[in-house]
């Protein structure tokens, strides 16, 4: 058995992640915005473990939240889920003054990363979007670009793979991959999606806790369990390595070596 952490899992493939790991008979703690949606969790992965609270929007309460989960001892695995969308229309800013989605779903991870004790595995979760992210990494925080939210969205699908890549090369003791997902109908991906949903969840989850030596490997990107060729410029270390120096330069969370 394993014990699995899972950020992002009130809902959607998060949720999802988390009941599999339940039936598998993994031991898991789920992760909600706050208590409203950590009841909604609970109620929603019957027979998980427990539920930890934090805004990942906000540097303060994303590190209020690792330290919630290094209270609950180690953990064998941390499947970084969560994320919001491509959908907004202008460039909403954080409690810290940072784009949303850059807060959520670039620096968040970094920060958990950084202040949860290692795991032996870490899952990060990108999108097929990466492709389209911007590998300068010039105007991170969208102040001299005119805003654009699928393409806000698709640079922090491509920060994501190139922080799994960075763990992957740092931490040779821990395994640290990137999964697409695919294009499914959660509430992120919308009623149109039309990649299989029972498909959507299963790669992480098999990442977190399988022996299967395919699944036993680190710096790769997963598709449906298999893995997939992520953007050429994601095995690049100065740009793995610029991406860390902002994230620590912006969050204040230095990623330990």
């Amino acid at each position: 058995m394993a014990r699995v952490f899972v950020t992002g899992s009130s809902d959607g493939l998060g949720k999802m992640a988390g009941q599999l790991l339940v039936e598998q008979g993994h031991s898991v703690v789920l992760h909600a915005r706050n208590e409203d949606r950590a009841k909604e969790a609970m109620r929603g992965v019957p027979g998980a473990e427990s539920v930890v609270t934090g805004d990942l929007s906000s540097i303060r309460l994303t590190r209020g939240l690792a330290e919630q989960v290094n209270r609950l001892g180690a953990f064998d695995a941390v499947i970084h889920n969560a994320g919001i969308g491509y959908r907004s229309s202008k460039r909403e800013l954080s409690s810290d003054g940072l784009p949303r989605e850059f807060a959520v779903n670039t620096l968040a991870p970094y920060i958990l990363t950084a202040l949860i004790e290692k795991p032996r595995r870490l899952v990060y979760l990108s999108s097929g979007l990466h492709h389209q992210g911007d590998a300068s990494l010039k105007d991170l925080l969208w102040e001299e670009r005119p805003w654009q939210g699928l393409q806000a969205y698709s640079d922090t699908k491509l920060h994501d793979v190139l922080l799994a890549f960075a763990v992957a090369r740092r931490w040779p003791t821990v395994l640290s991959n990137a999964v697409e997902p695919g294009w499914v109908a959660t509430k992120m991906g919308g009623p149109n999606a039309s990649d299989d949903l029972d498909q959507g969840h299963r790669t992480q989850v098999w990442l977190a806790v399988s022996e299967d030596a395919a699944a036993k490997v680190s710096g790769e990107y997963f598709y449906h369990m298999r893995r997939r060729a992520p953007k050429g410029e994601t095995h690049d270390v100065s740009l793995q390595e610029r991406l860390l120096e902002a994230c620590a330069k912006i969050s204040g969370v230095e990623l330990p070596a």
